[in-house]
């Protein structure tokens, strides 16, 4: 489906949960956040019903995201479930890690076709203060065991955060190593994200160029996102940039979120959308409906740098599933 700017909408992220094992700085707050109780998330047959009308509408790649997914019971059968869903070409997953290593194989039996793990550090004391969790060891496990299975799409993504040169020169090593790509996020000035001193695409290249040799631009495509890719000499895998607000790429964006409790976001900087929950009770047409005049009404773009801003998103990056 094209949106009010003729940008196809063919990606789906859905939020299963707003759980997370860990509690990153960046994105949620030390004692947490209160969850949301069973009965406010949108069940697995719910999801499923709003998958196959948005498969009606041309959407053919799904994001199972959280919080932290696989905290949530029974995902690996609604990827099973979702990939028998006609129209739908792709189911990917993004974790922590913590539980991978457990999971992985009922992952791969119900056909995901990658996974994002996320990975900032392999310092084990910085993971923690990070993280707020000293689970780097399960993190590592589950990361092990997803390099060894056969086929599997993997992703690496590194928060980049200013001053952690040592961390992106260790991760980049892991690429090198493996065919991985390993993508550098910008954080996104979003809840706890605003007080994250970010640097630039730019400083991480240099150190990377510094250690190793030239980034070469790559116009293969590796999954389905908007990261910029390049490759380097005697490297298994690539280096790939995520950089949501220096690196406008509004212009191209093909997805929308669907979060925990039933709302559809056009875009993470806004709180519009439609809020598709109460929508349940209706038929389908009502409830496609809703869905396509959403997407029709997608906002042009962020303006992430703009002192006001209209209808910003109150949440933070747990609970809208970014």
């Amino acid at each position: 489906m094209l949106d009010g700017f003729g940008r196809c909408i063919d990606y789906l992220r859905v939020s299963v949960t707003d759980r997370c094992s860990l509690r990153c700085t960046y994105c949620m707050p030390a004692d947490g956040v209160p969850w949301l109780s069973h009965g406010e998330i949108l069940s697995y047959e719910e999801i499923l019903r709003l998958v196959r009308l948005f498969a009606n509408i041309g959407v053919k790649k799904i994001k199972i995201t959280g919080g932290e997914p696989l905290v949530r019971k029974g995902v690996a059968g609604l990827i099973r479930e979702i990939k028998a869903i006609p129209g739908i070409e792709q189911v990917t997953l993004t974790t922590n890690g913590v539980a991978l290593k457990e999971q992985l194989p009922d992952l791969l039996s119900a056909g995901v076709d990658a996974i994002n793990l996320s990975l900032d550090t392999l310092d084990r004391e910085r993971f923690a203060a990070i993280t707020r969790r000293d689970a780097l060891p399960q993190v590592l496990e589950g990361l092990e065991a997803a390099l060894g299975a056969p086929g599997l799409n993997l992703k690496l993504n590194c928060v980049a955060q200013a001053g952690r040169e040592d961390d992106w020169l260790a991760l980049a090593e892991l690429a090198k190593a493996h065919p991985i790509a390993l993508r550098f996020i910008e954080p996104m000035p979003i809840g706890l994200g605003e007080g994250v001193t970010v640097c630039s695409e730019e400083e991480i290249r240099a150190a990377l160029e510094g250690k190793f040799d030239p980034l070469t631009p790559y116009d293969g495509k590796l999954g389905n996102g908007p990261a910029q890719y390049y490759t380097l000499p005697d490297f298994a895998g690539k280096i790939g940039f995520i950089s949501a607000v220096s690196h406008q790429f509004c212009d191209r964006c093909n997805r929308v979120r669907l979060t925990a409790t039933g709302y559809l976001k056009t875009c993470l900087q806004y709180d519009v959308g439609a809020d598709l929950r109460p929508l349940l009770a209706e038929s389908d047409e009502v409830l496609q409906k809703a869905i396509a005049a959403a997407i029709g009404c997608k906002p042009e773009a962020h303006q992430f740098t703009a002192d006001r801003v209209e209808n910003r998103e109150a949440h933070i990056m747990s609970q809208i599933g970014g």
